[in-house]
C-alpha cells in the first residue's frame, strides 16, 4: 500500500471489521469480519469516532476495545466517541466502555462520550454507569473536555 496517498487525510470511513492502526493514523487495515461501521475523524488533539450502526451489540465488544486501545499507540491519543447514531446499547457493551474509559485515563489520556440518545442514557443510567462516564451533550462539549484535560495535564 502507498502511505503517502493517504498523509493528508482527516477524515476516514471504512466498513469495520477488526481494525489495527498503522503507524500513519488515517491508514488503516481491514483484518477479520465484524458487521459494523465507524468513521474516524482526526483532529489536532484527538480522534473523533462516530459509529455508524444503530445498536452497539455484546458481539462488537472485543473488536472495539481493539479498536479503540489501538488509538493508544499513536501520537495523537485521545478520543472523543460520538454516539449521534446510536439508539440502543447492550450491557455488556456498557460495561466494556466504562472500562475502557477508564483504561485510557488510567494511561493519562482523555476518552470523553458525546450525543447520548435518551434510550442509550437510560440504558447507562440502569446499569449504573452513566454517572461513572465522562460524557457531554454535543460533540464540541467533549472537544472542549479534552482540550481542558490536555492543559490540566501539561500542569502537571
Amino acid at each position: 500500500k502507498n502511505n503517502k496517498n493517504f498523509e493528508h487525510c482527516t477524515t476516514l470511513k471504512y466498513f469495520f471489521f477488526s481494525i489495527s492502526l498503522i503507524p500513519n493514523p488515517c491508514i488503516l487495515q481491514t483484518m477479520s469480519n465484524q458487521e459494523s461501521n465507524f468513521k474516524i475523524d482526526t483532529k489536532e488533539k484527538m480522534h473523533v469516532l462516530t459509529p455508524e450502526v444503530p445498536v452497539l451489540a455484546a458481539n462488537m465488544t472485543a473488536d472495539f476495545k481493539k479498536l479503540t486501545t489501538s488509538f493508544l499507540e499513536q501520537p495523537v491519543k485521545n478520543l472523543v466517541i460520538n454516539f449521534s447514531n446510536i439508539t440502543s446499547i447492550d450491557n455488556a457493551f456498557g460495561m466494556e466502555l466504562a472500562n475502557i474509559q477508564q483504561n485510557f485515563y488510567n494511561e493519562n489520556v482523555s476518552m470523553v462520550f458525546c450525543n447520548f440518545s435518551k434510550e442509550v442514557e437510560n440504558s447507562l443510567r440502569e446499569m449504573g454507569l452513566l454517572e461513572k462516564m465522562n460524557h457531554t451533550p454535543t460533540e464540541s462539549e467533549a472537544w472542549d473536555i479534552v482540550q481542558m484535560e490536555e492543559i490540566e495535564r501539561e500542569f502537571l
